[in-house]
């Protein structure tokens, strides 16, 4: 048996203790399973386990706050689907019980999502667990969900629903790994928000046995079974090495030799304001705004949109707020808008800025709350369009933001022909964020949540460092600032690349915050522009990686 796995570090920390395996044994209901001849009572049986699944998936999200809240209201959503009623009525009118309607109706819709292109297909695992909520709640059998456990233990699954990374109790998981998932998944967006080690697209993670000593290396993706105790005493103690030298670096992001570099943190809205404002956050550098729109019939009122934002912008006087108007479309539908037509691709579709164009006076009334948040408020309020391609694109957006009142509209970089063009946009932008999640994908055609494809999921590809180059080296000779929003921001090391490509801010989680403080701290603006031209110069992911990190030197006692 092989005692060493490996698989993709996605969240720093090393967690160590016995294996518990999630499952999901929801049982499926017979082909013929009928109900006793009230098709109109048995429907309101479905009806009620959807709700009380959307309303379960709600509240989880409300708990969990930031990303977690936009995944959960989006799977909320698909609960609530009208069209997916409207199909499980038909099927009870014809005599199939209610949990048989439902699994019926869901493998439809399993099916076109399957074949409706990689973004959709990978938002299959998504509708397997609404469906194994509802059905759960129709049978009388417990809702699928983490093992329950009274000590410590490493989560171990195929791959985890948002709706279970949500609400894992960091006192009791000490880590976990899947079989699934790339760096930029759901999964890996959700475990750095917790701050737990993590390692996905571990292939053999279906050969660990519940109750197996694991030793979790989330930074290096290295997995250890049935270590010694040696080996666990040196883990934990570069681990508390580098924590404790995260710890103490504190203030503003500079490098060793004083090069400012402002570190900003990824928000879902106010509930994630203390954990920013804990790890030192100067700035938020990326505020989703999806929260207020998803899982709801009416568009948030003015009012409403206006209190979120000035809680946000009144938390930093003085600091920076960037704010990313409502990116909706492929996997986040808004019930109050017509949806458009089907799209075989929809994450290459009308999504992000695209749709905002179709329906302006929904982005009107964002940018004039916007407006009206900030004034009054001591923060420098900035606001950027999602999924921009080309100057036509940025000339309208900035239009539309000067008409509000909006002073500093920007953009971000996700599409590769924004990148390659950038100097002709940074005419009409005030800024450019740089989204290396949504970037990577588009640029390697690889979904970011199919672990199988986890090597073209990983910002350290040259032609990913290229563009982010090609992008920030447009804005330097523009005068503009360029940031990172995505997660590669959140690795210390590739901060210090990035850095070195010219990129003038850093926007990550709340918990990457001090790492990342604590490696630039350690290498100087030359240092890293010899390692972002090392990483330039590779051949692939794992050259670019080894060689930026003998270029940085410093980052040795870090454990990185």
């Amino acid at each position: 048996m092989v005692d060493k796995l490996s698989g993709v570090g996605v969240s720093s920390g090393v967690g160590y203790g016995p294996a518990l395996r999630l499952t999901r044994d929801v049982p499926a209901p017979p082909a013929d399973d009928r109900h006793g001849g009230d098709a109109e009572a048995e429907y309101r049986r479905a009806a009620a386990a959807m709700e009380d699944t959307a309303q379960d998936l709600t509240a989880r999200g409300e708990r969990a706050g930031g990303q977690a809240q936009e995944v959960l209201a989006a799977q909320a959503l698909m609960a609530r689907d009208p069209a997916l009623a409207d199909d499980i009525r038909k099927r009870v009118g014809e005599g199939a019980s209610a949990a048989r309607a439902v699994s019926e109706a869901m493998a439809v819709y399993r099916q076109m999502l399957a074949g409706a292109g990689d973004y959709l297909a990978a938002r299959v695992a998504d509708l397997d667990d609404v469906r194994d909520r509802i059905v759960a709640r129709l049978l009388g059998v417990p809702v699928p969900g983490i093992p329950e456990s009274a000590e410590p233990y490493v989560l171990v699954a195929a791959d985890l629903a948002p709706a279970d990374t949500a609400v894992l109790d960091p006192d009791l998981v000490v880590a976990f790994i899947t079989r699934e998932g790339g760096p930029t998944s759901h999964t890996a967006i959700l475990a750095r928000s917790l701050g737990l080690p993590a390692v996905v697209a571990c292939a053999d993670a279906d050969t660990i046995t519940d109750g197996t000593p694991l030793l979790v290396d989330g930074a290096t993706g290295r997995v250890l079974r049935d270590p010694d105790p040696d080996t666990v005493a040196t883990a934990r103690a570069t681990a508390d090495a580098r924590a404790a030298a995260a710890a103490g670096t504190s203030g503003p992001g500079r490098t060793a030799d004083g090069h400012p570099v402002p570190l900003l943190a990824n928000i879902g809205g106010p509930a994630d304001l203390p954990a920013a404002l804990a790890n030192g956050a100067e700035g938020v550098g990326l505020y989703r705004t999806e929260f207020l729109f998803l899982d709801r019939a009416d568009a948030p009122t003015h009012e409403e949109q206006v209190a979120a934002y000035r809680e946000v912008l009144a938390a930093f006087p003085g600091g920076k707020v960037v704010v990313r108007t409502l990116d909706s479309g492929a996997d986040k539908p808004l019930a109050f808008l017509p949806p458009p037509a089907p799209e075989p691709n929809p994450a290459l579709g009308e999504r992000g800025l695209r749709m905002m164009r179709r329906f302006p006076a929904t982005l009107e009334a964002q940018l004039t709350a916007l407006a009206e948040a900030a004034a009054g408020t001591e923060a420098d309020l900035q606001v950027m369009a999602p999924m921009v391609t080309d100057v036509e694109d940025v000339e309208w957006f900035a239009a539309a933001a000067g008409k509000a009142g909006i002073e500093n509209a920007g953009i971000m970089i996700e599409v590769p022909a924004a990148a390659l063009r950038a100097r002709h946009l940074a005419e009409s932008a005030d800024f450019f964020s740089i989204g290396t999640n949504d970037l990577t994908q588009y640029t390697c055609a690889a979904d970011r949540e199919i672990g199988g494809l986890g090597r073209f999921q990983d910002p350290w590809q040259p032609g990913v460092l290229e563009l982010v180059a090609a992008t920030a080296t447009a804005a330097e000779a523009a005068g503009r600032p360029c940031g990172v929003c995505g997660e590669a921001a959140a690795d210390p090391v590739l901060a210090c690349v990035l850095t070195g490509l010219g990129v003038t801010s850093l926007s990550m989680g709340a918990a990457a915050l001090p790492l990342v403080r604590a490696a630039l701290a350690r290498s100087t603006r030359e240092q890293c522009r010899q390692a972002a031209a090392a990483a330039l110069a590779a051949r692939g992911t794992d050259e670019a990686k080894r060689l930026a990190r003998e270029r940085l030197d410093g980052l040795a006692d870090l454990g990185l």
